[in-house]
């Protein structure tokens, strides 16, 4: 189905819902209508869950789970199936939501591992959930997002991961050259559920959204078959869990802003950067305290330190120098950079080198869309020149023996002698990649025209 025939099929639902909704007897039209109760929901917050379910906002929310995709939930609908099913069943939820009857299904439990060892635990609420939790998170990051602090950078429109690693530079510069790097131990996972439902009640007075909120707190999580209950964390992997993160983490960003300190937070990722080794340790231990006592979680002690930027690793960058530092990429980003580079190219995928190339731009380019944000040009160009020998080194490998090598060689312009020469060398193939046969042969341009793309623009 297209996509244009799914957001018709969506618009025509919510528009039947509001035409249900308009009073029999009204002398106004149904737009006319459905436009003055758009304006008017947002005045008080006991009646949040009408803007929630207002059409609008609905039809914001299926584009964006839309455009996330992601996996089906414990009852198998995939999000091109959700616009079908709103049409036929929207009516019935939205009167569930406005009751305050609704109850989420149970989450999926899927395990992804993380980049730097072990597993990261995620939770997929069913498409219906997380288009009304995408639902319920416009509605109140509309509201919220102003009330945050301005060194919080994770998960809030017109910030980005970029902004928080050019902060903390300008930090470094003005010559605060320690950092105090705190990272929160399973934070999803140790949300504590009461004291989080306080904080939004502070808000919100809408006890229907109340009531939801905490519905998908307790949802449960299905592994295995078996449903078992959810006491405390918030799931990783629905579109609510973002923004609950940022409020419940907003009381140590106020606390650390009421102390003075220079610091930026990317969702549980916190560094605070200070003059020296001891102000920095002081801080450590003062903010630890207020973590474990106030927002009742725990310190990684293991991946927290007081350590100079250059040692430490913010959101895949490093940092060079003090003086005049410099954003470089980190060095565990580099080495999982060439990981996935390796996975992608091994020889036993069983794909042609035109199919591979195309798999690797794909990734490429995001990954250059991230990390070209380095100032460090040279790596790029050093990582560019690895790439391209790692592809000749697969096609030597694909040619497989003497013969076709020798043969595909001199197909490729290459002088018979050295191509023979190449052809029966002993040596390995990734010395060969970088031999003067396997240069003219699979020359960058050629690579190029297979399409792929260069980390170092130029």
């Amino acid at each position: 189905m297209s996509d244009k025939r799914q957001k018709n099929q969506l618009v025509l639902a919510f528009a039947e819902v509001s035409r249900s909704e308009a009073p029999r007897d009204s002398e106004e039209g149904t737009e006319s209508f459905a436009a003055k109760r758009e304006a008017e929901s947002p005045a008080s917050s006991d009646q949040l869950m009408e803007e929630v379910c207002g059409r609008k906002n609905c039809q914001q929310a299926l584009a964006r789970v839309k455009s996330n995709k992601g996996s089906a939930g414990i009852d198998g609908m995939t999000v091109e199936q959700l616009p079908g099913y709103l049409k036929q069943h929207w009516p019935a939820n939205r009167e569930q939501l406005l009751r305050g009857t609704y109850k989420p299904q149970p989450v999926k439990r899927v395990e992804i591992p993380k980049p730097d060892g072990g597993m990261r635990k995620l939770g997929i609420p069913t498409v219906l959930d997380r288009f009304i939790q995408q639902a319920v998170m416009q509605v109140l990051q509309r509201r919220w997002d102003r009330t945050f602090s301005d060194y919080s950078y994770g998960f809030r429109p017109g910030r980005s991961a970029h902004q928080a690693v050019a902060k903390a530079q300008q930090y470094i510069a003005a010559g605060y050259g320690w950092v105090v790097d705190l990272d929160l131990e399973k934070f999803f996972d140790r949300v504590n559920h009461d004291k989080l439902m306080a904080k939004i009640a502070k808000r919100i007075s809408d006890k229907r959204l109340l009531k939801l909120i905490r519905a998908f707190l307790r949802a449960g999580v299905m592994e295995g078959g078996l449903v078992s209950p959810v006491d405390e964390g918030t799931p990783q992997g629905g579109p609510l869990s973002p923004l609950l993160s940022n409020l419940v983490l907003d009381e140590l960003d106020r606390e650390l802003e009421r102390r003075g300190h220079r610091f930026v937070r990317y969702a549980d990722d916190s560094n605070i950067y200070v003059r020296s080794r001891r102000a920095g340790e002081r801080v450590m231990m003062s903010t630890r305290k207020f973590i474990t006592t106030k927002l009742k979680l725990k310190v990684n002690e293991e991946k927290s330190a007081v350590a100079r930027p250059r040692e430490r690793k913010f959101l895949g960058f490093s940092f060079t120098g003090q003086r005049e530092p410099k954003r470089r990429i980190a060095p565990k980003a580099i080495a999982r950079f060439k990981q996935r580079v390796r996975e992608l190219t091994r020889r036993t995928r069983g794909v042609s080198v035109e199919t591979m190339v195309a798999q690797l731009g794909r990734y490429l380019t995001g990954w250059r869309g991230y990390f070209g944000f380095c100032q460090t040009p040279s790596v790029l160009g050093n990582l560019d020149r690895w790439l391209r020998r790692r592809l000749r080194s697969v096609v030597w490998k694909q040619w497989k023996r003497g013969k076709v090598r020798f043969a595909e060689l001199l197909k490729r312009g290459v002088g018979k002698d050295l191509a023979a020469q190449t052809a029966g060398s002993a040596h390995g193939p990734w010395r060969l990649s970088n031999s003067p046969a396997l240069s003219f042969a699979l020359p960058n341009a050629y690579l190029a025209s297979l399409g792929l793309p260069q980390l170092v623009a130029g």
